[in-house]
């Protein structure tokens, strides 16, 4: 489904918000994979309910890049490989090794808002992911059509750049083709709108009617 065609009421965490817009933080999301050159498999955790931002929403291990960790794209890896562990209990080596895929930015149009740089990583041989059991409360392996037909079906509860990304993934039959795609891609910066209907609201991204 394209994104002008999706109709609905923002995603726990994301009020609209009709004045100036806020500052982004920066953010990084690791999305964690595993199949090789079988069928490709991505990790998902759910938040806990009880979170004042994205309560119970399944999503890619992440968080707020910390200013200890300095800025720019070493900043976002070191971050990223920091909650992929805090949340996941996955521990990477080797941030420079993290493949970048993407980079999304919040709408201006809503209160809490991030600019996230999401990077590829195989599963580390040996290791399985494994949850806090607070800040995140479940886990799973997907395939990414699993996953769209499970948050279709009310299973799971995606929010929208989560599902733009596993519609992203679902093209990809491997690990392996994933990652020679992504490798040496120059990733441009995404930042949809929410467009107002009434009391209903709507998501374009660049290039769509009403952008």
């Amino acid at each position: 489904m394209r994104a002008s065609e999706e109709s609905e009421r923002p995603a726990p965490g994301e009020t609209y918000n009709p004045g100036p817009p806020t500052p982004p933080r920066q953010a990084a999301s690791v999305i964690l994979l595993r199949g090789g050159s079988e069928d490709l498999e991505a990790l998902l955790v759910r938040r806990t309910p009880h979170a004042r931002f994205m309560g119970g929403v399944w999503v890619f291990p992440g968080g707020a890049v910390d200013a200890r960790e300095g800025d720019g794209d070493e900043a976002h890896r070191v971050a990223g490989v920091r909650e992929l562990h805090e949340e996941a209990g996955i521990a990477l080596d080797d941030p420079g090794a993290l493949v970048k895929f993407s980079r999304w930015i919040t709408p201006a149009e809503v209160q809490i808002r991030f600019d996230t740089h999401f990077f590829l990583a195989e599963l580390p041989q040996g290791q399985e992911p494994r949850i806090d059991g607070e800040e995140c409360v479940d886990l799973g392996w997907f395939t990414p059509r699993a996953a769209l037909e499970a948050n279709g079906a009310g299973e799971i509860q995606l929010v929208f750049p989560t599902i733009k990304h596993l519609e992203q993934l679902s093209d990809f039959q491997s690990v392996e083709s994933l990652m020679a795609y992504a490798r040496g891609r120059e990733v441009q910066p995404v930042q949809p709108r929410v467009l107002l209907e009434g009391e209903v609201a709507r998501i374009v991204l660049p290039g769509e009617p009403g952008y």
